[in-house]
């Protein structure tokens, strides 16, 4: 028998002496090659169909592939845009949270300033206040009666001088 991946010429020939020496005739002969011929041309046609069948099946693969990536590459770009805007958004507040602690933190330091101007000034105010006072005192004890001073009430000066120590308060440091 002759095999089918060999060439036409060849087979023809071992397929006519393998008839000849069966006794066959060369019609027998060349009818059994057509029929085998035709079996092959049905053979390699079956295989053509289902080798068209697989790269179709393919193809349909890689095109619904390619559709799922489209959507996906959508889907993560819309997600990228609204992390950006997000991002942008919280970069802003950042920045005006930062614009803030600043300006407290330099108020805050501009009344510390003050409160402890205020705490020497009144250190200070109430010592001279203090002071005064006792000279005020003490002069009062020692200085003769002055006529001038006749009807004035030391007490009521006291009390005058105390308040106007107010007026020091918020000096400078």
């Amino acid at each position: 028998m002759a095999s089918s991946s060999g060439s036409g010429s060849t087979d023809s020939l071992s397929a006519m002496a393998a008839m000849a020496a069966a006794g066959g005739t060369e019609e027998e002969v060349r009818a059994l090659m057509e029929q085998r011929r035709a079996k092959r041309m049905l053979s390699n046609r079956e295989s053509a169909r289902r080798s068209r069948m697989r790269k179709q099946r393919h193809l349909d693969d890689l095109a619904a592939q390619a559709a799922h990536l489209r959507r996906e590459n959508a889907h993560v770009s819309a997600a990228l845009g609204l992390t950006a805007r997000g991002l942008l958004a919280v970069d802003a507040d950042n920045a005006v949270l930062r614009t803030q602690a600043t300006e407290l933190s330099a108020r805050l330091n501009s009344l510390e300033e003050i409160i402890a101007c205020m705490n020497a000034t009144a250190n200070s105010s109430t010592a001279t206040a203090a002071a005064v006072a006792l000279t005020v005192a003490a002069a009062a004890a020692t200085a003769p009666t002055d006529p001038l001073l006749a009807g004035f009430d030391s007490a009521a000066f006291d009390d005058m001088f105390r308040s106007s120590n107010e007026m020091f308060m918020f000096q400078p440091c």
